[in-house]
C-alpha cells in the first residue's frame, strides 16, 4: 500500500488573514504649507490668502489630501481652517498630519470594516509575512477585534505560527 501524503495544513480548518488584503487603495497626496511661508518660517496672512486664492484647487479633485507643514513654523490654526475651506469642494478627504498618519488612518477603517461574523469560533492565522510592510498597529488592530470572536488567533504561517489568543471554554 503506498503512502499517502496528507495536507494537515489544509485539513486543520485553520483561516488564514491576510492583512495585505485590506491595505488602503487610496492614493494619498501631500499638501505641506511650508513652500507658502515668506521664506518657509513665517506665514504672512495677506500673501497667504493671496497664494490660496489662486491656487488650482482641481489638482486635488477626488483624491485623498494629507495637510501639515513640514517647516518648523508656527502656523495659525485659521490657516488650516482656509486651506480645509478650499480642499472641502474638491478632495474626497482632508485630513490634518502627514501621509503616513493618514494612510494609517485608512488602513484602520478597512480593518474596522471586515465582517467579523465569518471569524465567529474560527481558528485564525494571522499572516506574518509579506511583500507589503504592515505597521504593528494593524496587528493589535486587527486582535483586538478579533478576540471577542474568534476560537484562537496565532500570528504566522499555517504550517508555523505563534499562539496569540485562544478561547476558555466555560466548565460547569
Amino acid at each position: 500500500m503506498p503512502d499517502t501524503i496528507v495536507n494537515k495544513v489544509a485539513e486543520s480548518g485553520l483561516i488564514t488573514l491576510d492583512l495585505e488584503n485590506y491595505l488602503p487603495v487610496t492614493a494619498v497626496v501631500p499638501f505641506d504649507l511650508k513652500p507658502f511661508l515668506f521664506r518657509e518660517l513665517i506665514l504672512k496672512e495677506k500673501d497667504f490668502r493671496e497664494v490660496m486664492k489662486n491656487l488650482d484647487w482641481n489638482q486635488y479633485a477626488g483624491k485623498a489630501v494629507a495637510v501639515f507643514c513640514s517647516a518648523d513654523a508656527v502656523i495659525p490654526v485659521w490657516a488650516y481652517m482656509l486651506v480645509a475651506s478650499n480642499l472641502q469642494p474638491v478632495a474626497e478627504t482632508v485630513f490634518l498630519g502627514s501621509v503616513a498618519e493618514l494612510e494609517k488612518q485608512f488602513f484602520l477603517e478597512s480593518l474596522r470594516n471586515i465582517d467579523l461574523a465569518a471569524f465567529e469560533d474560527q481558528r485564525i492565522v494571522v499572516k506574518g509575512c509579506g511583500d507589503k510592510h504592515i505597521g504593528e498597529y494593524a496587528y493589535l488592530e486587527i486582535t483586538r477585534l478579533l478576540r471577542p470572536v474568534a476560537k484562537s488567533i496565532m500570528y504566522g504561517e499555517p504550517c508555523s505560527t505563534v499562539p496569540v489568543y485562544k478561547k476558555r471554554s466555560i466548565s460547569q
